[in-house]
């Protein structure tokens, strides 16, 4: 099972409406290494969602609940999309500063591709990721 950190600006969507909607589609995906990183995704995958913005921060926790289909509101059949699950909240929000200060993520692409917006997680930066967010 593979582990992600999506990437999504609170005003546009945030935790808050995952978690009130138990489920969502995750759009508007652009950058084609987001894209192929997306397509990569499969039923049961763990994801940390990261409030962008002035929060910066990890925040909460999710799963792929429906693989890589095309997106039905693009013409583009390059556009794709994924259903994901609210899990839960995070103890405490890991913020980019933290994350930046710790070793342990030095060659993660959050710190290294700091616009992409699908990133990739090996299971040593998802375990240091719940263990700075207290979980």
């Amino acid at each position: 099972m593979a582990k992600w950190l999506l990437k999504t600006e609170p005003s546009e969507y945030s935790l808050d409406q995952l978690e009130r909607a138990k489920r969502s589609t995750w759009d508007g995906v652009s950058n084609a290494l987001a894209l192929k990183h997306l397509r990569s995704m499969a039923v049961g995958d763990e994801i940390a969602i990261y409030h962008t913005g002035d929060e910066k921060a990890a925040v909460g926790l999710a799963k792929v609940v429906k693989a890589t289909y095309p997106d039905p509101k693009s013409d583009d059949a390059k556009q794709v999309v994924v259903d994901i699950a609210f899990v839960s909240r995070l103890k405490k929000p890991v913020t980019l500063a933290t994350i930046k200060a710790d070793k342990r993520f030095a060659n993660w692409a959050l710190v290294k591709m700091g616009r992409l917006s699908v990133v990739p997680t090996d299971e040593a930066q998802w375990i240091a990721l719940l263990e700075l967010a207290g979980q």
